[in-house]
């Protein structure tokens, strides 16, 4: 009995560190200070979680807590509701739909698979907000959004390969 409960546990912990840094993400990318002082955009530290466990471990990174990241990206960011929630559904399902091919991608292609995800993300976005607001918006600020998100992404995936390796997976191997 005692072992299932420490394993129950360990299921859940395991489960909990993907939206964990997932929320975190949301938490840093709309806390009010900008050292830049507005010179480039926020990356999108929300997305890069669900892009990483939603390709490596799906059954932690479900689609319904993509949504639920997007949404609460959306509540905490101020915009309309709902654009990067489905941004993230958009990526999330691209990610599911080329696991095969992003999966087996190391060093730079790992990188561009997760450029590729962001594209869709930002284009599932730009599409929303120009029905939403019934205008086209200037292209610029999604290319800088890329490539900012881009060189985010590298710090990003170290430290999750390295919660991947020391958190869940030493959580994986003890059950």
């Amino acid at each position: 009995m005692q072992e299932r409960f420490s394993a129950s546990i360990g299921r859940v912990f395991a489960a909990m560190v993907p939206f964990g840094f997932a929320l975190l993400g949301v938490m840093i990318a709309n806390f009010p200070v900008s050292f830049t002082g507005g010179f480039l955009p926020t990356p999108l530290f929300a997305l890069m979680p669900v892009y990483f466990w939603g390709l490596l471990r799906p059954d932690l990174m479900p689609p319904w807590v993509a949504f639920a990241i997007g949404l609460t990206e959306d509540l905490l960011s101020g915009g309309p509701p709902g654009i990067w929630a489905a941004s993230f559904v958009a990526s999330y399902a691209f990610v599911d739909r080329q696991r095969d091919s992003l999966a087996g991608l190391a060093g730079l292609g790992a990188i561009l698979g997760f450029a590729v995800a962001l594209l869709v993300a930002l284009g599932a976005a730009y599409a929303i907000v120009a029905l939403y607001y019934l205008r086209i918006p200037p292209p610029a600020p999604v290319m800088a959004d890329l490539a900012v998100n881009v060189l985010w992404y590298i710090p990003a995936l170290m430290l999750m390969n390295f919660a991947q390796h020391h958190l869940i997976g030493a959580i994986r191997s003890s059950l």
